[in-house]
């Protein structure tokens, strides 16, 4: 079979590529209980939106002790906060850090040395962290 004899297909989006499932749609008109798309009102930024600026002093520190060597981060010293919020900032740091991590004895555990990104997701979160331990 030579190059001449295969079929070229079109590659500029013209023509129809067959049934559209969506088609039927199209006569409903306007939908009731969807909301729809409107112009995003122009006005002053409502300051509840922002997280408290200063939540309370977290200590941030890098242990390996009782572990078999692996290291860990550790946010610790959370004041004014219950479980279910430290489980939503344990949530964040695994996936900026993109590995493991709980919430133990109401300290946050994330695997391996994360330091950096456990304390800027902590900044955004309104909390002051500091590095503490050596």
């Amino acid at each position: 079979m030579s190059r001449s004899d295969k079929t070229k297909i079109a590659t500029d989006g013209g023509g129809a590529m067959g049934q559209n499932p969506f088609a039927a749609l199209g006569g409903l008109g306007g939908l009731s209980g969807l909301p729809t798309a409107s112009k995003p009102a122009t006005g002053p930024v409502q300051a509840s939106a922002a997280p408290e600026k200063n939540r309370g002093r977290v200590d941030v520190l890098r242990s390996t002790a009782g572990r078999g060597g692996k290291t860990v981060t550790i946010a610790q010293n959370f004041t004014g906060i219950g479980l279910p919020e430290k489980e939503a900032l344990c949530k964040k740091m695994r996936g900026a850090a993109g590995c493991g991590g709980t919430v133990k004895d109401g300290a946050i555990e994330i695997q391996g040395d994360q330091r950096e990104t456990v304390m800027r997701v902590l900044r955004e979160a309104g909390f002051r962290p500091v590095l503490a331990g050596g």
